[in-house]
Formats: structure tokens, sequence, C-alpha cells
């Protein structure tokens, strides 16, 4: 399926350095983080209003390339291309779409990989843990620091959606409207002890070496494991039947030992591999643990989170998919009654989708009709409309 509109083209990496000196981003642990680097990308044009920009936050293994190619040799365009770029969803013909790298990333932005200017040499386990509050404060440094006060619109899916949810209520004051993808507002035990498996796996690894690798061979078998078991949880039963079933890799029959017999176990296994060429195993650990952490009820509405909600400004486009058993449409529903009951202008969908989870990654036309049209309306509106609906 080809995505409607056209491409943004050749795009660039850029880089924002910030909390230097005694501006330290002061964490929820408690710690500072100096300085702060956030690797991003932006696409489109800032209007002279600054009235025009939307934020898009990705997922566990995303970065800030969100649409376009960096060179002609480029095999595949950014992770959200069929939703960025002149006349699609997010329409960089009347949009400036910015996307980064979070915090604790390893694809530019500042995370246990980088150098920590206190030793010379990788941080490693002493990279501080991060929340998605965090990631929230460090992506406001980078947004006001492009121009912007006030954000038309922040969207993003699973991590990502979490991400949403918290820039509506830490930073109220800057979104004019929310679309949280599949995603929750706390994990489940479930999803919790998927993602501890899979750290378990890196940690089993002999060559993590409690997080010193960096000099040495890297903990790859952790990391593949690590993605093979989340790749799981992405995807659904359905999917898997219909592009695996039983069929056997390369061969007429089984070979009595302990190679991929079948297609699922060689797409697993080449899956685990390719993502150790791109991803930092550290960084795994920190971003699933910023997951675990999430609790946006506990965080902002002591328990409550028709609370927590009732700090919101915002209209909210909330979206789940029927076959994503990581955040399946119950958790969304309560996510969206208790939105209702703090009084916020929302709209829910249950897209039909027999993808799994990594639904909202995938080309889709009725998602991008409504992204489109749910955007669309706030560009029409004067900020002063949409700031007296939500009152």
């Amino acid at each position: 399926m080809q995505a409607q509109g056209g491409s943004v083209g050749r795009v660039e990496k850029c880089l924002f350095t910030f909390a230097e000196g005694d501006d330290a981003l002061r964490l929820e642990s408690g710690r500072r983080l100096a300085p702060v680097t956030l690797a991003y990308e932006t696409y489109g044009c800032l209007n002279k209003d600054a009235t025009n920009a939307v934020l898009v936050c990705h997922a566990l293994s995303g970065d800030s390339h969100a649409a376009g190619y960096y060179s002609q040799s480029d095999h595949k365009p950014g992770w959200w291309d069929d939703y960025v770029g002149p006349g699609k969803a997010l329409d960089t013909d009347r949009l400036f779409v910015i996307c980064s790298n979070v915090v604790s990333g390893c694809m530019g932005s500042t995370g246990p990989s980088s150098v920590n200017p206190q030793t010379g040499r990788p941080y490693g386990l002493d990279f501080p843990v991060v929340t998605i509050g965090d990631m929230v404060e460090a992506q406001r440094r980078l947004v006001e620091h492009l121009g912007v006060s006030r954000l038309l619109a922040v969207v993003g899916g699973s991590l990502g959606g979490m991400q949403v949810l918290e820039w509506t209520v830490r930073f109220p004051e800057m979104v004019r409207a929310a679309i949280p993808l599949a995603t929750t507002t706390k994990h489940s035990a479930l999803a919790i002890a998927f993602n501890e498996v899979a750290r378990q796996a890196i940690m089993a690894d002999p060559k993590w070496s409690n997080g010193d690798y960096y000099d040495g061979e890297l903990p790859q078998h952790g990391l593949a494991v690590a993605r093979m078991i989340g790749h799981i949880t992405y995807l659904s039963d359905e999917a898997m039947r219909r592009k695996f079933d039983r069929r056997l890799q390369d061969r007429c029959d089984i070979s009595f030992n302990f190679e991929a017999d079948f297609q699922v176990e060689s797409y697993l296994r080449h899956q685990g591999q390719k993502f150790t060429e791109r991803f930092d195993a550290n960084s795994f650990l920190y971003i699933t643990k910023a997951a675990d952490y999430f609790h946006l009820e506990s965080s902002w509405g002591r328990g409550s989170l028709v609370e927590a909600f009732s700090r919101a400004q915002c209209s909210f486009l909330a979206v789940s998919f029927t076959s994503d058993w990581l955040y399946p449409t119950y958790q969304s529903r309560a996510m969206v009654q208790a939105m209702k009951k703090a009084g916020l202008d929302v709209s829910f969908c249950e897209v039909h989708a027999d993808c799994g989870h990594d639904a909202f990654l995938l080309p889709n036309p009725r998602l991008a009709s409504m992204l489109g049209s749910f955007i669309g309306r706030f560009l029409e509106q004067e900020p002063e409309e949409v700031a007296d609906r939500a009152v």
C-alpha cells in the first residue's frame, strides 16, 4: 500500500545541547544530568506566529528520523514516513513537524553510551535512570529552543503515546491537541513481565559486563533475544499465522536439532540480529524501565486518573487497535472514560487491524484520515477558540 502524498525528501539530523553548567536537567529521581544533547529533525516550516508546530514522539526502538531520507542510498525512509510529508496526515506543506530522540536513547541523544564528562568514558550504568517525565522535560527545552511556546498537537504511539499523555498534564498550557495511539496510562503486570524478561536476557549475556562493555565485545546475543521477546508482543496471533503459520524455513522436513526449522524462528533471529546493529543494550534497559515506571494517575492524580487528566487543557483523539494485546483497547477505554469525567473534549476510535500492536506504524488509510482531519480542525481555529472550549 503506497502512502498518499509526497516525501519530505532529504533531511538532516540536528543536535541541540542544553543543561550546561549550573543549568543541569533535574530528574525525577533527584539526580541531575548535564550537559544533555537531543538529536532531532524537523519537517516543513514554522509559520510566522509559531502556531503550526506538531511534536511526534517515537516508540521504544524509534529515533528522531520520522520521515524522509538522509541520502539517495537509503533503503528505507523514516519510521513514520507514511504519515509525515506533503499532503499526508501530518501535512508538511501546512505543519512544522518536530521529532526528537529521547534522552537515554542511543541515536544521537545523551544516554548510557554517551561520554560522561566527569570520567571521559561512556556512562554505562552510571547514567541516571530516567522517566517519561524526564524525556518530556527535555523535549520541552527543545521545543522552546525552536521558538515554539505552544504546540498545535503532540502525537505518538506506544512509548510515544505515554509521552503524549505526560505532555498534556505536565505542560497543559503548551498543548492544543493530543493524539495518543496504542498506548496506556500505566503498564500492566504482563507488560512489565515481558520487559523484565527482555532485560534479564541482556544482563545474562556475559559480554554485558555489568553495563561496562563499550571497550570490548558487545552483548549482542542478549540484546537480540530481548528484541525477539519484544517483537512477539508487537505482533498478533493472526499476523503470525498469516505470515508464517508452521511453514518450514528452507527445508522439506524438520531437522531434529536446534536449527531454525520454522520460518517464524528464522524471522525472529533475523530481527534480533538486525536490531543489535543499530541499538545499544543499555539504552534498551533504561527505556523499558522508564516505560514500566510510567503511572500517570500516581504521578499527577494521587491515584485518580480523573484528577490527573483534570490538569489537561487540550482536545484528545485516542486510538486503539483491535488486535493489540500489549496495550489492549480496554486500557484506552478506561483512559478515555477518565478524560470525559474530567470534562475534556475527547474523540475515541478503535481501528480494526489484525497486525497487532505495531498497527500504528503501518500504512492505514483510516488512521491517516483521522489524524489529518483532527489536526486540521486546529489549524483552522484561532488558539483563543481552543482555549475557550477547554475552559
